[in-house]
């Protein structure tokens, strides 16, 4: 089920700390429910991806350490298991706001598509491993009934690619210079080239950063003491430019593990937070 990445997760926060509307209580406690409704449907997900490929886990070096791969868990149970979170998670959302079990159903019909076909598929995997990210963030502002700003889907957006490309270039890094690609590699990695990758990621970090500073004027519009919003640039800046020298050396396979390793980039991280929420809340 992955909890460690149920991190992702997270990201449905956002919209409401921009609007400056987390603390309150009718917007805090529906985006509690959308981060335990997308815990529960991504959990799901994963089970199914393993349930489907467990014998290609069994033949890889490292996925076959995973639960069904390993013979731990039956893969009757993972599917049954399956079942009942994607059910609870859309009766959860669908309680919260009916528009938010849309958002929740269109990131299983998504991410099933991945699992089930697309994930072989260069660029088609890339933009779905996007749109996950994305129905993520929408989530947030759909389950507390905010509008969301067209540059906070922008920086959503593009900043999951950034995400997504990094990901798959130290994937196909491992795979050139460790392993034979063609046994343990994704299969989407041989339609891709290093040179290729580096070229996304760092087109989808220009935008990001550019659609960034706009949403963060954006956010300053409202009356604060200080300039935090417009402060907030630097932290995110150097956060991205962090993370690109994760991405560089290969290191970003695992993108949750990447970020919670590197203790400068949640130093970074951190204060971008601090002074985006500040500015997001007036202060």
């Amino acid at each position: 089920m992955r909890p460690r990445q149920w991190l992702k997760n997270l990201l449905v926060f956002a919209a409401p700390l921009a609007a400056g509307a987390i603390l309150e209580r009718d917007v805090l406690v529906p985006t509690i429910g959308a981060f335990i409704a997308f815990c529960l449907i991504s959990s799901s997900t994963y089970l199914i991806n393993d349930a489907r490929d467990v014998d290609a886990d069994r033949e890889h070096p490292t996925k076959r350490r995973r639960p069904i791969a390993a013979g731990h868990l039956p893969a009757p149970v993972a599917w049954a298991a399956a079942v009942v979170l994607a059910l609870a998670s859309l009766a959860l959302s669908l309680a919260i706001r009916p528009s938010l079990a849309g958002v929740v159903a269109v990131y299983f019909v998504f991410t099933l598509a991945y699992s089930l076909k697309f994930k072989h598929e260069p660029v088609i995997e890339l933009a779905l491993l996007s749109m996950g990210f994305l129905l993520r963030a929408i989530a947030g502002g759909v389950a507390s009934d905010l509008p969301i700003s067209q540059w906070f889907l922008i920086v959503a957006g593009f900043g999951s690619l950034f995400m997504a490309a990094g990901k798959r270039y130290s994937e196909l890094e491992r795979s050139l210079h460790r392993l034979d690609v063609a046994e343990y590699g994704r299969r989407s990695l041989s339609g891709y080239t290093l040179g290729y990758l580096r070229f996304v990621w760092a087109t989808a970090a220009a935008v990001t950063i550019t659609a960034y500073c706009l949403w963060a004027f954006e956010v300053a519009a409202a009356p604060s003491t200080l300039p935090w919003a417009q402060w907030s640039v630097l932290p995110f800046v150097l956060a991205i430019l962090r993370y690109g020298v994760v991405v560089d050396k290969g290191e970003a396979e695992a993108p949750e593990d990447a970020v919670l390793g590197d203790r400068v980039l949640l130093v970074i991280a951190v204060t971008w937070v601090v002074t985006f929420s500040l500015g997001a809340l007036g202060v």
